[in-house]
């Protein structure tokens, strides 16, 4: 009986290996997907790779081919770049999500503003590998020296201009979603991070918001008024780079007080949507983590006697 080949998991492995041969760190997203493939904290197993405490996907990262063939074997993964890891940068270029503008010239798009970006600092846009997203959207690759540590931002250096470094990952090109396929549109060796740009990207960041002392009704109990001093704190002195995470775990923390009674849930909304806009979050992304965590965490917690 002859083994029938999976074409489509052939080919993502071997653009998979592919990344991996230019020393870039890879790591399994969902099939279809952009999300990451491995266990998160919360339902880690503690045994294997995270015997001594939880691996991220950053860590588990890697460049061996041997543990690449194992996993997409298994499935037909798309792949993500660990860019921290890997001594990248990139740089995305996003399009508007309800895909008015796109294909225009003139559009509010990554590209316009990336492309005003140069001119004004007097620079031409740079030649590196570059690659296009389903949506219309680029990726431009770029490597950093090894003493050199940024980290993500959001639209800090131009509306609908993203980075990914430090913490951050980005779609290789070979993955399939049902949007289209990450291509490679140019496939020329990755330029070095023009000074320029290293120079925006180390700009400090603006003073953080002084935030009002928390005060929360009377009817929460003690320990979740607590709890929620603790999160929201850790929430405001988190930098850029794992502010989402950080404000995702903590408002989880919260979720199972809010599904016992002990506190109530706008509240809790308040309280980390001011802890989040503190650290520099945009307000729209504190208000969809804040929603999403306490949806799950509320969704998932065990019954107050089980606890």
């Amino acid at each position: 009986m002859t083994h029938r080949t999976d074409p489509r998991r052939e080919h993502l492995l071997a653009a998979a290996l592919a990344a991996a041969g230019r020393g870039w760190h890879v790591h399994p997203l969902r099939p279809g997907g952009k999300a990451p493939a491995l266990h998160g904290e919360h339902v880690c197993p503690r045994s294997g790779p995270c015997a001594g405490g939880h691996v991220k996907w950053e860590q588990r990262a890697t460049t061996d081919p041997d543990r690449i063939r194992t996993a997409w074997t298994t499935a037909p993964y798309n792949i993500g770049i660990a860019t921290g890891p890997s001594g990248l940068v990139v740089i995305d270029l996003d399009v508007p999500k309800d895909g008015k503008h796109k294909g225009s010239s003139d559009a509010p798009c990554g590209a316009t503003s990336f492309s005003a970006l140069c001119e004004r600092a007097g620079q031409p846009w740079p030649t590196t590998y570059t690659v296009r997203t389903p949506s219309g959207g680029m990726h431009l690759y770029f490597t950093v020296g090894p003493g050199t540590e940024l980290h993500n931002s959001a639209r800090t250096l131009a509306p609908y201009v993203d980075t990914r470094a430090w913490g951050g990952n980005v779609v290789a090109a070979g993955s399939i979603t049902p949007q289209g396929v990450y291509a490679a549109v140019n496939q020329c060796p990755v330029a070095d991070l023009p000074a320029w740009l290293m120079r925006e990207l180390q700009r400090p960041a603006p003073a953080p918001v002084a935030m009002a002392p928390l005060i929360v009704p009377g009817a929460a109990t003690r320990r979740a008024t607590v709890a929620l001093e603790r999160e929201t704190a850790a929430v405001q002195g988190t930098g850029e780079g794992g502010r989402n995470n950080r404000l995702l775990e903590g408002a989880r923390a919260l979720g199972r007080f809010v599904a016992w009674g002990e506190i109530a849930r706008d509240v809790v909304e308040e309280a980390f949507q001011a802890a989040g806009e503190a650290a520099g979050l945009p307000a729209g992304e504190c208000r969809a983590t804040i929603r999403s965590a306490l949806d799950w965490s509320i969704r998932t917690c065990r019954p107050r006697d089980a606890a």
